[in-house]
């Protein structure tokens, strides 16, 4: 019979004849529940001096927030036993005298904040190894001593959010939710490389708000990145309040609806938590990635604040201090630094020896590099194994990246020659796109191995989908890692230029990495395509005008705009050269690739950042108010610009053209070789400057005098519509009758 499902009577009927439309169950990861599971005992795992273990890291935790009565309690006490667990049960690889073994397990801190947490985690380790009398050396292993903790968020002393270059923590955090995707691209760099080693995230459930979790747990499961294993604090509080106020949904399903494999656990059951990292390194038959999801107490023993919101990062009063701590078995007087050593007289030779011995338990874990070499070489048989920063320009340029000149060739299309040819040279080279492969054209380095997949699990493309965050800060994040035989992974990202803005974070993570630990030092390519006005046809929404101003202010990176396609090919084996980071702009429309000789340098000299494009014929007598020195950025501008030289001249102007390819370059070049610089644009040059973008005008302001940012720049300043090229750069008037009279009006 025919239903009417808008009359109740009819909508029971069809609930008790067919239940089956009303239900829907999860089909998700595997889940297994640990919680208040009667265990067996754990070969090696003495509980109580785990438990031990737990209150003298709490103890020196609080001594360190007491110090600079600033720091995060909440989340660094509720994770005591899960850094414990994790380090001490037998499951991570690690060596605590060798701590950056490019062998061992990755640590990454996606809760960043609870900087507390692993500096008193790590000053009981290294504590511990210093009183059975191991000798190291502490500030070579960047190792925090139980008295470094007095200076605690001070210039000289551990820093208020992790960094990078400590042991058991792999990449700098801080802003929420970036360091799972961070983790996850060291993840998919080492399972596509076909090791085995595991990359252990340490996360809380408020972090997982952020819109980017969302896209790192989805992408990490379609991949089956099951080497990411997730020790979820879930103890329900973020900084405002509990988080089910802004997640009403079961939390559960956001892990497990997302393909992930779950075990619940009491997070401070030190023997649960054992045996559940152990199992998540085993792994599932699902092959998806593992999340061991904790109940904890935040601020567990933090007085007062204990399973409060106030815990997270609002220090007790000292008078709080010194009564918490008494509760927690230490008889203290707010004097830090003799705090710190009644906490220690609890490390009793006996505990030390038993932490020294897990230690060398998870040393064991580590294989001989190598080994893994030879387990690299295996599945990725026929590819090199080149460090990628060490590959050079050739002499002679293949001919797939050598383009006609006179000929019409979208820059675009020079990058997408260069990736491909890149991704043969060395195993090492990863490229991902914003669902825009077709379109921005990295698909070809993609398909050269394919796409990283359950099928194709040794790919080098990652089809990252709509994501831009999620793709930057995983990008970013593999190459922040050395691989065993110390190969550095690369990698390129892209969107659209507009759309780089939604990247600038995770850009500046890496960055700040690079920063604090040049060891480890990773070479990225943002590549933001479709730039200038040329996308015009979809509006304001897509023409790429401003991006840039955000890349320019960040140290480590540079913005590079190429002229012409040939140009692009040796700004990318300059950067490669250099190692240093770049954001690469690339233009849809095919344009001219410029004819050198005559005046015109080779294409080679675009790596000075700006280069004479050309000179006008001397006068016997000129004025000065009669030249014009005409600074141009853009590859099309470039060519209205050159169309507009002549009626220039016709009307009496001497004109210069330098052609800029990144103010930050010719910044570097004034610097290390300022004779040359000074033949190209000297001090006299800025003083009858115009400066002309198909962008942000500010991006040229290094060759302005500051009296002349308003009056001598020809550029965007406003949000265009809809339209061809040729219509956008009417109304963007940098049509080559439109800079001509802008640069006659702005030479007067």
């Amino acid at each position: 019979m025919p239903f009417n499902i808008l009359d109740a009577k009819d909508l029971e009927k069809l609930k008790q004849q067919e239940p089956e439309r009303f239900q829907h169950n999860i089909k998700g990861g595997e889940y297994f529940k640990l919680q208040g599971l009667n265990l067996a005992p754990f070969e090696g795992i003495d509980i109580e001096k785990f438990n031990e273990a737990a209150r003298i890291m709490r103890g020196l935790m609080f001594c360190a927030i007491e110090s600079s009565k600033s720091g995060h309690p909440g989340g660094s006490s509720s994770k005591t036993e899960m850094f414990l667990a994790k380090v001490l049960g037998g499951a991570v690889a690690f060596d605590a005298l060798d701590p950056k073994n490019h062998g061992r397990d990755r640590v990454v801190w996606s809760a960043g904040h609870c900087s507390p947490g692993l500096y008193g985690g790590l000053s009981l380790l290294y504590g511990a190894l210093r009183v059975v009398g191991k000798k190291f050396d502490a500030k070579k292993l960047g190792a925090v001593m139980p008295e470094d903790l007095v200076r605690f968020r001070r210039p000289d002393g551990p820093q208020g959010h992790i960094e990078n270059h400590y042991p058991l923590s792999d990449i700098s955090t801080g802003p929420s939710g970036h360091g799972l995707s961070a983790a996850g691209g060291m993840a998919i760099a080492h399972r596509s490389s076909g090791l085995d080693t595991k990359v252990w995230v340490f996360m809380g459930d408020a972090e997982s708000e952020e819109g980017m979790s969302y896209e790192a747990r989805n992408i990490l499961n379609t991949v089956g990145a099951s080497n990411v294993i997730v020790s979820l604090d879930y103890n329900h509080f973020g900084i405002d309040g509990n988080i089910n106020e802004v997640i009403l949904s079961p939390y559960i399903n956001h892990w497990l609806g997302m393909g992930w494999n779950v075990i619940e656990v009491d997070g401070h059951n030190v023997l649960e938590l054992v045996y559940a990292y152990h199992k998540a390194a085993l792994g599932f038959v699902s092959g998806s990635p593992t999340v061991v999801l904790a109940h904890a107490i935040k601020g567990k023993f933090y007085g007062t604040k204990e399973n409060t919101a106030d815990s997270h990062g609002n220090p007790a009063k000292t008078e709080e201090y010194l009564e918490l701590m008494k509760k927690l078995g230490f008889t203290v007087t707010g004097d830090v630094k003799k705090d710190i050593e009644v906490v220690l007289q609890a490390l009793t030779p006996e505990l030390a020896k038993y932490i020294v011995e897990r230690l060398e338990n998870a040393k064991l874990k580590i294989k001989k590099e190598s080994e893994l070499v030879e387990q690299m070489k295996k599945v990725l048989i026929g590819r090199k194994f080149v460090n990628p920063v060490e590959i050079k320009r050739p002499k002679e340029l293949p001919k797939e990246l050598i383009f006609e000149e006179g000929a019409k060739v979208a820059t675009r299309k020079a990058t997408q020659a260069w990736f491909e040819w890149l991704m043969k040279q060395t195993a090492f080279f990863w490229a991902g796109c914003g669902d825009l492969s077709k379109s921005i054209l990295t698909q070809k380095a993609e398909n050269v191995f394919g796409e990283i997949n359950r099928e194709n699990p040794f790919g080098r493309g990652i089809r990252f989908g709509i994501a831009e965050q999620n793709m930057a800060m995983m990008s970013v994040g593999m190459t922040m890692d050395r691989l065993p035989g110390g190969f550095a992974p690369i990698s390129v990202f892209s969107s659209y230029g507009v759309f780089t803005s939604m990247m600038t974070n995770c850009v500046r993570l890496g960055l700040i990495g690079n920063h604090l630990n040049p060891k480890t030092k990773g070479f990225f390519i943002l590549l933001a395509a479709h730039d200038g006005p040329e996308t015009g046809e979809d509006g304001p929404t897509h023409q790429g005008l401003y991006w840039m101003s955000m890349y320019n202010a960040y140290p480590g990176i540079k913005v590079y705009k190429p002229m012409d396609a040939n140009e692009t090919i040796e700004m990318l084996f300059y950067a490669l050269e250099k190692g240093e980071p770049i954001a690469l702009s690339v233009t849809k429309p095919d344009t001219i690739v410029f004819k050198r000789g005559d005046g015109i340098p080779a294409a080679r000299e675009a790596i000075n950042g700006a280069y004479v494009f050309y000179q006008s014929p001397k006068s016997s007598v000129i004025s000065p108010k009669s030249q014009a020195v005409l600074v141009v950025c853009g590859g099309q501008t470039l060519i209205n610009t050159m169309e507009a030289v002549p009626e220039l001249e016709a009307k009496g102007l001497e004109v210069k053209v330098v052609a800029v390819t990144s103010p930050e370059l010719f910044e570097e070049l004034r610097k290390n070789n300022p004779k040359k610089a000074d033949e190209i644009f000297s001090d006299e040059d800025r003083e009858r400057t115009i400066t002309i973008h198909n962008g942000w005008k500010g991006f040229l302001y290094p060759f302005l005098l500051p009296k002349d940012y308003v009056s001598r720049t020809i550029a965007i300043d406003t949000y265009l519509k809809s339209g061809n090229p040729k219509e956008v750069y009417e109304l963007a008037g940098l049509t080559a009758e439109g800079i001509k009279e802008k640069i006659l009006k702005s030479a007067k």
